[in-house]
């Protein structure tokens, strides 16, 4: 009895010693995890530092890149998208940029951002051929992709809002396009929590897409459309 008493105290002994072992192993690779999670936004927002701008003092280049932000059912963009092209429009006026691509969603037909987009920037004077369309930037990788690889932009200023800025500054640069930002105004917009929080989430997908530079769901053939712009003087 007292022998069985032994073998029973030591199996228990080793199932324990075998928990701790385990639990100190998922322990560590959660704090990998956790590291490797917090790692990536703090080296894209490293990488843009000294690379965003405000529209009057930002380097002047051919093209701005401006990102979908979102339309109403009647077309009219949400605040977030209007603040946006705003900056964007002020870009052109103020002759930093003489083409805006708005990229944006159109996968159905009955949402289509970037012409929503093109119709806010041309009632706001700018030239209709100033202005190129792209249809499938679904997200920022897709956009950066498809400006450089479809219409052949290899520099541009990005225009989006403070949060997204760096992700949108790595994925170009990384993808081929030179870029540098012009922060979207933002005191009319109210930002939670959950917005960092989705970014943080948003820059790990970018890193794993930048990692294996998958091409986009939409390509389609390349396009002059820009430089077709730019030759016509805009």
């Amino acid at each position: 009895m007292h022998a069985e008493l032994l073998r029973a105290r030591l199996i228990i002994s080793k199932i324990w010693q075998l928990l701790l072992v385990r639990k100190r192993w998922i322990f560590a690779i959660l704090g990998l995890g956790v590291v490797l999670i917090l790692i990536a936004p703090l080296y894209t927002v490293s990488a843009a530092r000294g690379k965003i701008y405000s529209v009057t003092n930002v380097p002047k280049r051919d093209v701005a890149i401006v990102f979908g932000a979102g339309v109403y059912q009647d077309g009219t963009p949400t605040p977030f998208l209007e603040s946006r092209l705003l900056a964007g429009i002020k870009l052109y006026d103020a002759g930093k940029a003489r083409v805006l691509v708005m990229s944006g969603d159109n996968r159905t037909t009955h949402y289509n951002e970037p012409a929503a987009m093109k119709r806010y920037a041309v009632t706001h004077g700018v030239p209709a051929r100033a202005v190129v369309l792209d249809y499938a930037g679904y997200d920022t990788y897709d956009t950066c992709y498809r400006v450089h690889n479809l219409f052949g932009v290899d520099s541009a200023i990005l225009v989006t809002h403070g949060y997204h800025l760096p992700r949108a500054m790595l994925t170009c640069n990384s993808l081929g396009i030179k870029s540098v930002g012009v922060k979207a105004d933002r005191s009319n917009i109210s930002f939670s929590k959950n917005y960092l929080a989705r970014e943080v989430l948003s820059i790990n997908k970018s890193a794993v897409q930048l990692i294996f530079k998958p091409k986009p769901g939409v390509l389609g053939p390349k396009v002059n459309s820009v430089w077709t712009a730019l030759a016509r003087g805009v």
